[in-house]
């Protein structure tokens, strides 16, 4: 299973951002100058992976999901939209949507999935944890996606 969340030393990023490494699968949330709170998440399975700078543009508790294109052509028999709260939705407890794309970092209803390359190019997390974060950030925070 995923190490739990923890603080950690963590330079060159100003507080208020999130960094996304998707190398390690973890999150980090610069807490104050030079310390960062990390997260084990899952992240982008090869050929998934993206990287670049954008915004949290949304916050949702319990989001309903609609799958995008890509997953309902690999998975043909999702419905269009799954009710948020509901154990067969992916979103989990909160989304944290992005700007640019049809991305999130969000909760999971599969928690085994968190340390792995799993996902569509979502950033998933435990629900605890996006819990956590989704309380420390504000719309228009930055999120910068590293390799």
């Amino acid at each position: 299973m995923a190490e739990a969340r923890e603080i950690v030393r963590f330079d060159g990023f100003s507080p208020g951002t999130i960094v996304v490494r998707t190398r390690e699968r973890r999150l980090y949330f610069v807490a104050e100058p030079g310390f960062a709170i990390r997260y084990p998440v899952a992240v982008g399975k090869p050929g998934k992976q993206w990287r670049g700078t954008v915004r949290i543009d949304g916050k949702y508790v319990n989001p309903a999901w609609s799958p995008p294109a890509e997953v309902k052509r690999d998975n043909p028999r999702l419905p269009a939209v799954i009710p948020g709260g509901t154990p067969a939705n992916p979103m989990g407890a909160r989304a944290l949507t992005l700007s640019g794309d049809e991305y999130a970092i969000h909760g999971t209803n599969r928690p085994d999935s968190i340390g792995r390359f799993a996902s569509y190019g979502c950033i998933r997390m435990f629900n605890a944890d996006i819990v956590d974060l989704y309380e420390r950030v504000r719309v228009g925070t930055p999120v910068v996606v590293e390799p």
